[in-house]
């Protein structure tokens, strides 16, 4: 069992979305509504369904292509606004869909340029309802290393808990030993903490450890107190608490 806390959701769990959602392609609204549902397709997260009704007319593009799907038949659409065509980008629910699913649309988060809930752009995925993000100031101690090597110690950390993932101590820069960190050009997005703006590898001896410390400059507003601050991947290294090492957890950053 992990020493945090997971997510509750299970699979085809289906909820109504309380807010606005909203997605474009190109310069174009591609759908507009109050009435999406939330579908977990894996418990970590749910998907957004859309009412077709609340899609722009013409946008969809039937691509005469049912498929049987788990749950229930539905057809594959293209997207097309202007000049863009974005491939099998939308699949419709016909009526045999699971109950909820019937007339809903199930659009590919890529295919659309961004999305938005309320006037708010969403990264990655939707924001699970169930997920709760806290970023807490902490006196406790806490190190960071690898090989042997101290790569950041610190008594002042931000944690930031975030429901199904372990712990993440964020250091402030002074804190973390630099000449082992090379810089990457990775960039990864959150739903809830925004993008990132930087990722160092560690370099062990001639061993390159890629993309385990991450920097949030400009994190979303729930998230200000980690700005500018250095997390690292519990999953990747070894990490003491007040002395006492805890064990590398496994998650899907594995």
């Amino acid at each position: 069992m992990p020493d945090y806390p997971a997510s509750i959701a299970q699979t085809d769990h289906l909820e109504p979305v309380p807010r606005r959602i909203r997605a474009m392609l190109g310069s174009q609204v591609v759908l507009d509504t109050t009435r999406a549902v939330y579908l977990w397709e894996w418990p970590n997260y749910p998907q957004y369904y859309i009412p077709l009704a609340d899609v722009t007319p013409g946008v969809l593009v039937d691509e005469d292509h049912p498929q049987k799907l788990k749950r229930g038949t539905a057809r594959r659409h293209a997207l097309q606004v202007g000049a863009i065509h974005r491939p099998a980008a939308a699949r419709v629910y016909g009526d045999d869909a699971i109950s909820g699913l019937p007339g809903m649309v199930r659009f590919e988060w890529a295919a659309l340029d961004a999305w938005f809930e309320e006037d708010e752009q969403v990264f990655v995925h939707p924001r699970n309802p169930y997920t709760r993000v806290d970023s807490l100031r902490s006196t406790r101690h806490i190190q960071v290393s690898l090989d042997g090597l101290v790569l950041a110690a610190s008594s002042s950390t931000v944690m930031v808990f975030e429901t199904g993932l372990p712990t993440r101590y964020y250091f402030n820069r002074t804190e973390v030993d630099f000449t082992h960190l090379e810089p990457s050009g990775t960039e990864t997005a959150c739903p809830y903490k925004g993008r990132t703006t930087g990722y160092w590898s560690v370099r062990s001896g001639t061993t390159l450890h890629e993309d385990l410390a991450w920097v949030y400059d400009f994190p979303t507003l729930a998230l200000q107190p980690i700005a500018g601050l250095i997390a690292f991947y519990n999953e990747k290294v070894d990490i003491a608490i007040d002395g006492t090492p805890i064990d590398r957890v496994v998650t899907h950053f594995s």
